[in-house]
């Protein structure tokens, strides 16, 4: 804590003592507006990351709007979270939409053998997260079944909810209690069909994409955007494959997914540990989160070929870190701490994200509560904001922003042994106050770095916040639920030039004035 207060108070530092890095930002030639929608998260039926996390019914002691945690509820509207992803994830192909509507005593029970073999007694179901979004302000990406579905289904279960003419499906829906259609912003057709959707081939898949999306039919003024299920990692294939659907008056194709996760060791088998951890994997997590910009970027050249005018978008709709089970958790709940290091993880893909904003309109971290790379952690009455949730609510001011293109000359690298990587990461943007916006992480968990801010014009200062610790892995707990929090930040002018010097392993995000 002691860090943190005096984090404030830095920049007593001469210019020439960080002489050679400088960021230029073009404020002549903006670039493609970011999509809030690239601070989008991810919802699954998968351990406490619904039941507990978000859902704990009407008659629960825990505070509660109609079931609804009250807690995470402010959280989350706070956050100004503009998209979520539901219900899965894997989930999505063993999920039956009819399981989860009608009275919650009457809905069946099945068992989520997916993730933990757990009873799911389907309280949480269409109606339930439609209502959730509607509650904070959201809008909503719904995953259809593929893999243990059928067209008619997942056609269904569009025009149940969408529908605002008197068919027996919106009939159906009214009678349930919704009398007014949803709407539907993103609906997809399966999820990771390469593997837990169904270990097809992408030539397979594309032919059930089209099948599917044909009988996909919604109001014209409720048409979602149609997302076909793509590649994971290194993967190309998938893409390759997808990009070369043409859409025709009957069915349309208008985004490809694609999903990586940050292992510290890049290993399945042994992913690493989510604190405890030492330099060797703080270093090995920000080698790895950075072949995202890699895949991304071999991604978008082959969609760049067979459609150069960027119809397509391409959505990372799964991404983050991902660690081993800690002892005595259940494997199939991926429950994580959640650390300063997944903050730096969760800018530095920002940062990125801004950078592709032409093609990359969504994506969504894994996962919102309870799971993975968590914005929000309950247990019982108790509930602790992440590194992750304060990186997202700094970098509101960046949702819809323009992004304005930059470069970093002298740009420092950090060192660990015989290797290195990237020192900073920087972007920038014009946010819709008018505002240029910067975000800037430093990696090095040992130095501190200095950077000079060229816009071509004149600049006063820069007013912001810093989110830093002093160890590695630095985590709130619900002792501590304060202890990693971001703290303000400014910094002036001096001899013409504006310096800014980025604490060791932070994230500053300020505004220039």
């Amino acid at each position: 804590m002691r860090r943190l207060i005096a984090t404030v108070c830095l920049l007593n530092f001469t210019v020439a003592a960080f002489a050679g890095t400088v960021l230029h930002i073009d404020t002549k030639h903006p670039g493609p507006e970011i999509s809030k929608d690239v601070y989008g998260q991810f919802v699954e039926h998968l351990g406490h990351g619904i039941y507990g996390g978000i859902w704990v019914g009407k008659d629960s002691k825990i505070p509660n709007t109609n079931g609804y945690r009250n807690d995470v509820l402010k959280a989350l509207k706070e956050l100004h979270v503009p998209v979520m992803r539901w219900p899965g994830g894997c989930f999505a192909d063993i999920y039956h939409w009819r399981d989860g509507i009608g009275p919650r005593k009457q809905r069946p029970k099945t068992v989520n053998w997916l993730w933990g073999g757990v009873t799911e007694d389907n309280a949480f179901g269409t109606h339930e997260f439609l209502d959730f979004a509607e509650m904070i302000g959201s809008d909503v990406y719904v995953n259809a079944n593929l893999g243990s579905g059928t067209e008619k289904e997942a056609s269904d279960w569009l025009e149940y909810m969408t529908a605002d003419g008197d068919s027996d499906l919106a009939n159906l829906r009214r009678a349930n209690g919704r009398d007014k259609p949803w709407h539907i912003k993103y609906f997809a057709i399966g999820n990771e069909s390469w593997g837990c959707g169904g270990n097809m081939t992408p030539e397979y898949y594309a032919n059930l994409y089209k099948r599917y999306a044909t009988f996909a039919k919604t109001p014209e003024d409720n048409r979602p955007i149609m997302i076909a299920s793509g590649g994971t990692d290194v993967r190309t294939d998938w893409t390759e494959t997808l990009a070369q659907i043409k859409p025709n008056w009957s069915f349309n194709i208008d985004a490809i997914s694609h999903h990586y996760y940050t292992l510290p060791t890049g290993e399945w088998e042994t992913k690493g540990r989510a604190i405890g951890f030492k330099e060797d994997q703080w270093f090995s997590t920000f080698k790895h989160t950075l072949k995202l910009e890699d895949y991304v970027r071999a991604n978008l050249a082959i969609m760049d070929k067979y459609d150069p005018e960027k119809r397509l978008g391409f959505f990372v709709d799964e991404w983050g870190t991902w660690y081993d089970t800690e002892e005595g958790d259940n494997p199939g709940f991926l429950l994580q701490q959640n650390s300063l290091r997944d903050a730096l993880v969760a800018a530095i893909n920002l940062n990125m994200f801004h950078k592709y904003a032409k093609r990359v309109r969504m994506t969504s971290i894994a996962q919102m509560v309870n799971v993975l790379q968590a914005m929000i952690l309950t247990d019982g009455k108790k509930m602790l904001l992440t590194p992750t949730y304060h990186v997202f609510k700094m970098h509101i001011p960046f949702q819809d922003a323009t992004s304005l293109p930059s470069t970093i000359n002298g740009l420092p690298k950090y060192k660990y042994g015989k290797d290195a990587v990237i020192g900073i990461s920087a972007s920038a943007a014009r946010g819709k106050d008018g505002k240029i916006w910067l975000s800037l992480v430093n990696l090095n968990p040992n130095k501190v770095s200095g950077i000079e801010i060229d816009t071509g014009g004149k600049i006063k200062g820069a007013v912001g916040q810093v989110l830093t610790a002093d160890k590695m892995d630095a985590h709130n707990t619900f002792g501590k639920p304060d202890a990693v929090h971001p703290v303000k930040y400014s910094a002036k002018t001096e001899n013409g030039k504006l310096m800014l010097e980025l604490p060791a392993k932070s994230v500053v995000v300020v505004a220039l004035q």
